[in-house]
């Protein structure tokens, strides 16, 4: 399918991609850049059906960037990639892989219930962001996980029940007080590393702790809890959800509800003028001072 792209919403993973320390490495000249974006559609190839030229649409990370990006004014993906858009085009940009990601790992993945206590670290990224809305959204209780004490109150304005900073508090100590000894039913994590036990022991019996990144880089051992009282699992957005049709357009028709009723809706941190911002959108992403989705524009 071809695109023309009016709008990019930018992810860590390409950042990471970038400079070869994502899961999988660039090979040049061949590879693109970039998952996620929002446009119309031009052109169709044959057997594509449902979508025609003339559609608004947005992209979600169905392919790998070792073949397809979407950084450029047009661009050919994947129709399985492409999803029909009913918001405006910075919004489609910046809502399908944060909100596919947080629902395709905690519902669909740990199995998220009213009244489930969840742990998101990583949380003033989009995907934390929107783990945020998805927990409110279901009637479960987000534990929003951060460094410091500067986007505390972001947090809280953002819908998270408890902000834990771990610079000043210990993280098991506060999720047992939180939740009255038992632990947290899903703790959702985006970081990975050897920090990793420390997060199981916040788990309660039966729980699941899901990662779904590796922003630590260092190796990540198993929790010693894992085999008998947690359930581990690694989470990746393309395998687990968008490239099962049944689970996705789950997950299309549970965001589709929440955009119209108001409880989802992304956190945008900066928009960024035209596709020649890239760079500096991407340095945005690496400052780490981000709360929310960065999105650039892209002028015709």
């Amino acid at each position: 399918m071809l695109i023309r792209v009016d709008a990019i919403g930018i992810n860590r993973a390409e950042a990471l991609f970038r400079a070869g320390t994502y899961f999988e490495q660039p090979v040049l000249p061949g590879s693109r850049i970039g998952y996620e974006a929002a446009g119309v559609v031009e052109a169709v190839g044959a057997g594509v059906e449902g979508l025609v030229p003339g559609d608004e649409i947005g992209t979600t990370a169905g392919f790998s960037m070792r073949h397809y990006g979407v950084y450029a004014e047009r661009v050919v993906v994947p129709a399985g990639s492409v999803l029909r858009r009913q918001v405006d085009a910075v919004t489609g940009a910046a809502v399908w892989l944060t909100h596919q990601t947080a629902y395709g790992g905690m519902v669909e993945r740990a199995g998220l219930r009213p009244d489930d206590t969840v742990v998101i670290t990583a949380a003033s990224s989009g995907v934390g962001l929107a783990a945020i809305q998805i927990a409110n959204h279901l009637g479960a209780t987000p534990v929003a996980v951060t460094r410091g004490e500067a986007k505390r109150e972001r947090l809280l304005q953002a819908g998270a029940a408890h902000v834990v900073t771990t610079e000043s508090e210990d993280l098991v100590k506060r999720v047992r007080e939180i939740t009255g000894g038992r632990g947290a039913e899903i703790v959702f994590d985006s970081i990975g590393g050897p920090g990793l036990h420390q997060l199981a022991e916040a788990v309660a019996t039966g729980g699941s702790l899901v990662v779904y990144g590796s922003l630590a880089l260092e190796p990540t051992p198993l929790p010693m809890n894992w085999d008998s009282s947690i359930a581990v699992y690694g989470y990746s957005n393309g395998d687990y959800l968008v490239n099962d049709e049944e689970r996705l357009r789950r997950a299309e028709s549970f965001i589709n509800a929440g955009l119209r009723i108001g409880t989802l809706t992304p956190v945008i941190d900066q928009v960024y003028a035209d596709l020649t911002d890239i760079a500096e959108a991407h340095r945005r992403m690496e400052s780490n001072e981000h709360i929310g989705k960065i999105v650039v524009q892209v002028r015709h």
